[in-house]
């Protein structure tokens, strides 16, 4: 008895000019995938420039029963996931194979070899933040599968998976980003302004390889983590970093909303993509439960 295999199609999305090997372990899986599901057509799609993922997952979502898989660090599957999520609901299922410089929602959620659960088919769903800057006709919407911040801790955990732990690339990158860095203030619900060295929003326990944010946090509960810093001395910042990669943060308040307001043009992160916003700017971060359908 034969059984149909569960994606008609499966375009693997990956950057020919990463910095990992990327094209390497994209063409690897396109080879196993084309071995082990013969009656199921595999495409590979190099992306050109910043963003083409994003619109090469749009693209491949309009098909139906197709899974598209990214072969990239946290941005890379960023752009995939919110492409696929900005198509609209067209039951595109979604994998992330880790290269680059890190992929820390590939390690925090992997259950199994990715060709083993292509094969398999068997679809589990996961929470995303959806990020609203704006209101009326400018507003903007994208979608993160990890994390979205404000702030000097996110820019650390970037700067430490670009130079690698115990690096000397990693001590020159933080202590420069330390250096320039300036806090920052917003104007929550319900009026009230906070200044802060940092604000994350986090769908995962674990950021930058090592770094435990959360002790308790699940990218299937419904609900993300609030990690507010407020505005201290930058060593007491960074004691909170040496803390986070020691013995990690410990549980922290959770929501499923978080309203505030920007004072000063700020830049926002989603998985280590940058978006720009502009000052008094109204920004709303929630949570999408179930909303990314991914095997792995």
């Amino acid at each position: 008895m034969t059984t149909r295999p569960r994606f008609d199609r499966i375009v693997v999305i990956f950057n020919p000019h990463s910095t990992g090997s990327a094209a390497e372990l994209a063409a690897e899986l396109g080879a196993e995938l084309t071995r082990r599901l013969p009656r199921t057509t595999v495409r590979l799609r190099p992306t050109e420039r910043a963003g083409h993922a994003r619109e090469l997952a749009g693209e491949a979502a309009r098909v139906p029963r197709s899974l598209i898989v990214s072969v990239s660090g946290d941005g890379g599957y960023n752009e995939v996931v919110d492409g696929v999520m900005q198509a609209g609901d067209t039951g595109t299922v979604c994998a992330v194979m880790a290269a680059g410089n890190a992929n820390d929602h590939r390690r925090t959620t992997r259950e199994q070899a990715l060709g083993d659960a292509i094969v398999a088919g068997e679809v589990r769903h996961l929470d995303l933040l959806r990020l609203t800057v704006g209101e009326g006709p400018g507003t903007v919407v994208r979608y993160a599968h990890s994390y979205i911040g404000v702030g000097l801790t996110p820019i650390v955990a970037i700067d430490l998976e670009k130079g690698g732990k115990n690096s000397l690339r990693e001590i020159v990158s933080v202590v420069r980003t330390f250096a320039r860095f300036r806090p920052f203030a917003v104007t929550l619900d319900d009026g009230t302004r906070r200044n802060l060295d940092s604000l994350l929003f986090a769908n995962i326990a674990q950021m930058a390889k090592y770094a435990t944010i959360s002790a308790t946090g699940r990218p299937d509960d419904g609900r993300f983590e609030v990690i507010a810093l407020p505005h201290v001395s930058k060593w007491k910042v960074l004691g909170v970093a040496i803390r986070a990669a020691t013995r990690g943060l410990g549980p922290q308040p959770t929501a499923t909303a978080y309203r505030f307001v920007t004072h000063k043009p700020t830049p926002l992160q989603l998985d280590g993509e940058v978006l720009a916003v502009e000052a008094h700017t109204p920004v709303r971060v929630e949570i999408a439960p179930g909303a990314l359908a991914t095997v792995g």
